[in-house]
């Protein structure tokens, strides 16, 4: 429209000044390269503008992260971890001990029915030693058959206690290890704001935090945690997404 306006105030121009006519089709051309110009600026910063979905999908795929617990499950914490995690919408992996899981049957069914992921913590939350291989073995074993006559799956992680590992049971028991990047050491304090605060300070993407689910001051402390790296851009995912997506 605005071109067309030109070149009739151009042509009537023209019929007075005949003279005129190839400097008004030179400016007529300008004006057409002109506007192209804009409308192509326009149209190539719309498609540099990412959508909302597409900029939400990469940041919760840059800030993956993994809360677990060990120890569990306790009769009331851990029921009270899963309260404040099911109305979070978050999801975490329990590493459980085989007498402590046969106890409290309900809570191992129940962190399964709510997709948590659930890993063998020994049966007595035994440390490995050069002297009792084939005991914490066994260890291992009668958990995994604790977890399943409960689930009806196979356990395929296991959170030595203290670290303590052997490869050689990866392929004898066809288990995975999985350790931490984060220790705030939970155990050892009643302060759940200064629990929170450790990890929060240290936690980066794809890391695993250790926690337990046996003290009330952890459940308090690993709730407030979740809330603050909720609102810092975080998505909480079980252990298996950490290690191999």
């Amino acid at each position: 429209m605005v071109c067309a306006a030109a070149y009739i105030l151009i042509e009537k121009s023209n019929l007075r000044c005949g003279t005129m006519g190839k400097r008004a089709a030179v400016i007529l051309l300008v004006l057409d390269i002109l506007v192209g110009l804009s409308l192509l600026f326009v149209y190539m910063n719309k498609l540099a503008e990412p959508t909302d979905a597409l900029a939400e999908g990469v940041t919760d795929e840059q800030k993956k992260i993994a809360l677990t617990f060990d120890d569990g499950p306790h009769p009331y914490y851990t029921e009270q971890l899963l309260d404040g995690l099911k109305e979070r919408g978050v999801v975490a992996t329990f590493f459980v001990t085989g007498e402590h899981a046969k106890l409290h049957p309900d809570v191992i069914k129940r962190m399964q029915n709510e997709g948590h992921l659930i890993g063998n913590h020994t049966y007595s939350h035994m440390q490995l030693t050069k002297n009792n291989r084939e005991k914490f073995k066994e260890e291992l074993i009668a958990t995994n058959e604790v977890l399943k006559d409960i689930t009806g799956e196979e356990t395929e992680f296991v959170r030595p206690p203290y670290g303590s590992w052997d490869k050689s049971f990866e392929k004898e028991l066809n288990m995975f290890p999985v350790l931490w990047t984060v220790d705030p050491l939970d155990w050892s304090s009643r302060n759940a704001s200064r629990i929170t605060e450790k990890i929060v300070n240290r936690v980066e993407e794809n890391d695993i935090i250790l926690m337990h689910d046996y003290y009330d001051t952890s459940v308090t402390a690993a709730l407030q945690t979740v809330d603050e790296l909720l609102e810092e851009g975080y998505t909480f995912v079980t252990v298996e997404e950490i290690l191999f997506d």
